[in-house]
């Protein structure tokens, strides 16, 4: 088993599971195949999980003692990519592909999914986007936040459409064009996994269930940077059920 420090940057040789708390009960998110993280605080016998960040998105949250032996060390950090505005919407269809090959999996809503086949909403659209190299953040208000905000009538295929209450996001899609978009959502609201809906109040009944909190649409112009988080989201909490 690796024998962790805080001062190694660490790569993930299998998926693991991120958690929103020392007790491990609650998924928070997933860490692909291949992702970076840094250890902020070591397990304990009082604490018997360790406390990660992960690298391209910030995100933090607890894995089990188990999953160490899926973290290998890296020689070479994390350099996330530059990535013109240009290069992004060049890459859009392959974003949106992602997404039609996670619907015509065998898969459920997952709270906390971010690794196929099973997504949440948010996660499935940074798993869409990262499969290209273009990193977002990982929450849907957090998404909002990053993406340039554009009107309704200004969508074009590969933007985002937020969906919340007044207060704040919960809900992300994927805009398609032709007034439709691909989302992953829960059994309360009609579903349980991902679908394409329109975006209109006169569609099905998970298309008027999400229409009656529609907040706005936004554009991915850039790909996440390193401490932008913190910009985003001065008095980001880890988000728990």
């Amino acid at each position: 088993m690796v024998e962790l420090n805080r001062v190694a940057e660490y790569c993930s040789l299998a998926a693991i599971d991120l958690y929103d708390s020392p007790r491990c009960e609650a998924l928070a998110t997933q860490a692909a195949t291949g992702r970076h993280l840094r250890i902020v605080s070591l397990p304990s016998e009082k604490t018997p999980s360790a406390f990660v960040r992960l690298c391209e998105d910030d995100y933090p949250g607890w894995i089990k003692l188990e999953a160490v032996r899926h973290l290998e060390p890296v020689e070479t950090s994390y350099s996330p990519l530059d990535l013109s505005q240009a290069e992004i919407r060049a890459a859009i269809p392959q974003v949106i592909e992602f997404t039609h090959r996670a619907m015509a999996e065998h898969e459920f809503y997952l709270w906390g999914g971010t690794v196929g086949p099973n997504y949440d909403c948010s996660g499935l659209i940074q798993a869409a986007f990262a499969s290209v190299g273009i990193w977002l953040p990982r929450d849907a208000y957090l998404q909002e936040a990053f993406a340039e905000a554009i009107s309704i009538e200004a969508l074009q295929a590969g933007d985002l459409v937020f969906f919340g209450t007044p207060q704040k996001t919960n809900h992300v899609g994927l805009y398609l064009g032709k007034n439709r978009y691909i989302h992953s959502s829960g059994r309360e609201f009609g579903r349980n996994g991902i679908g394409i809906d329109e975006l209109s109040p006169h569609g099905g009944e998970v298309a008027r269930n999400y229409f009656r909190i529609l907040r706005g649409a936004g554009r991915i112009t850039h790909s996440y940077q390193p401490g932008e988080l913190l910009t985003l989201q001065p008095n980001f909490k880890l988000r728990s059920r």
